[in-house]
């Protein structure tokens, strides 16, 4: 997909502001904490194609609204992640301004988890939580 350019000149300043992680460190966080939240901020539509298997389910319209309900530990480490890590940049730095300390965006998004082979699990309901 090709981005606006007003759009990518905001990713890129708020980018600035949050923690990425690639693919191969959020791999590594999990396995050293299997609880750790991996949330899919994309929209329902695109997580009726397949979500992370563990992920949480929040689409961007509503995470802000919902995280203190599904989240509530604000030092709670999470990693956020969208289609291409674009959507996630932003989500991550509301979470930061609503007090969460420990919050990471995946770099490349779902798109580099395809692209490394990891297979993807079936949400027939974007609305149900897939939890570990």
């Amino acid at each position: 997909m090709k981005h606006n350019p007003a759009f990518i000149q905001l990713v890129e300043e708020v980018r600035n502001r949050v923690r990425e992680c690639s693919l191969e460190t959020m791999r590594t966080m999990l396995a050293q904490n299997d609880s750790m939240p991996v949330i899919d901020v994309r929209e329902d539509r695109e997580v009726r194609k397949g979500i992370i298997p563990g992920a949480i389910h929040i689409g961007r319209g509503v995470l802000e609204r919902d995280i203190e309900s599904m989240i509530p530990d604000k030092n709670a480490e999470m990693v956020l992640y969208c289609g291409g890590g674009y959507r996630s940049v932003l989500a991550a730095e509301n979470l930061q301004k609503m007090g969460y300390a420990k919050v990471w965006s995946l770099e490349g998004g779902i798109k580099a988890w395809t692209a490394a082979g990891y297979p993807l699990s079936s949400n027939e309901s974007p609305e149900k939580d897939i939890t570990r």
